[in-house]
């Protein structure tokens, strides 16, 4: 896929970041983290002092997957769209933390497994539910092309919109399972090492599951090479269009927060698709599920906090957005030392 390059968060304005929080009236790595949040700010947005972001936004890209039928989920069948329909009437629990944090929510279903007929919402539809990646594809060459292409429309939709920072996230039954196996086969690891309890499965349910990511791990191997291959073979339609989202994020210079192993293993996706484009995101929350930790570690990303919150919805990364708005205050409005100080943060 001819994509354009990633450029780079601003260098010149990350130094000059450093150099202000060596001005301020604290002792020197005092701030910690806050530090480091405000110069990466700063990097991302091309100014010093960044903005508190101003128009947060939670995109929850909604499917199903053929694999539940496996038995590798604990969510029963229509799970999905009662949870989309949650997301809708604000009471899931990503609105809910959202209305604390002062962030939006938009909920898009891509491949939920039921009709739709609203014209409008068939403008995202890539199919009904994905294919069961243990025996067939997830996706045919055109869907994923399709998906990946609404995920890159979806990202430009919310920035044209004035979204300033963005929260991809996730709901669909069996979904860690296809975003275990692309792990794995991005990672070199082997099932039995990348299965959490995802849904909360018992261990019957964690042996099937292991058992599907083995089969469809078999099945993608051989297209290592090629991102969207894995996508079609082993991911499904909530992946596809989660990796372009982050692509064309990336490429629209706009901060990202993470959260939830779905989207990271879409992260991985971009990040082979897109080189750089992880430079534009940070990891909200420590992932409970052994994959979602593998992901972190290969895109050196220093999660923000451990919660252990298993959600895929974004309601882990909602709760870190008011630390980037605290940061990006902290560098405009805390007094200055009349000795500068040698304080340089790192960036995340």
């Amino acid at each position: 896929m001819d994509l354009p390059a990633v450029t780079a968060p601003d260098a010149d304005a990350r130094r000059t970041a450093v150099a202000q929080y060596a001005l301020l009236a604290v002792p020197p790595g005092a701030l910690g983290t806050l530090a480091e949040l405000g110069v990466w700010l700063a990097a991302a947005q091309g100014q010093c002092p960044p903005r508190p972001p101003a128009r947060p936004r939670v995109v929850v890209v909604a499917a199903d997957h053929g694999i539940a039928a496996a038995g590798v989920s604990a969510d029963p069948e229509g799970a999905t769209a009662r949870q989309v329909a949650a997301v809708r009437e604000q009471n899931a629990p990503v609105t809910v933390v959202a209305t604390v944090a002062g962030v939006s929510v938009r909920v898009v279903d891509v491949g939920v497994d039921h009709e739709v007929e609203d014209g409008t919402a068939q403008r995202y539809r890539v199919r009904r539910g994905s294919g069961r990646i243990d025996r067939e594809d997830a996706l045919t060459e055109a869907e994923t092309e399709h998906a990946f292409a609404i995920g890159r429309a979806l990202a430009d939709e919310e920035v044209d919109a004035g979204a300033d920072l963005l929260v991809p996230a996730s709901l669909g039954v069996g979904a860690t399972t296809p975003a275990s196996a692309l792990v794995a086969v991005l990672t070199a690891t082997e099932p039995v090492a990348v299965i959490g309890r995802g849904s909360g499965i018992d261990d019957n349910g964690w042996m099937r599951k292991t058992a599907a990511v083995r089969d469809a791990m078999r099945r993608a191997r051989p297209h290592l090479r090629d991102p969207l291959a894995l996508l079609r073979v082993a991911g499904g339609a909530d992946l596809a269009v989660l990796s372009g989202f982050l692509v064309q994020a990336a490429l629209r210079r706009t901060p990202v927060l993470l959260d939830g192993l779905v989207v990271g293993a879409a992260a991985l996706i971009a990040e082979e698709l897109a080189p750089g484009a992880k430079q534009w995101w940070l990891a909200a929350q420590r992932s409970p599920e052994p994959a979602g930790v593998l992901v972190t570690d290969r895109l050196s990303l220093t999660p923000l906090a451990d919660l252990g919150v298993r959600l895929g919805d974004g309601t882990g990364a909602v709760t870190a957005v008011p630390l980037l708005q605290m940061a990006a205050r902290l560098v405009a409005e805390t007094a200055v030392s009349e000795i500068p100080t040698t304080e340089v943060p790192a960036t995340p």
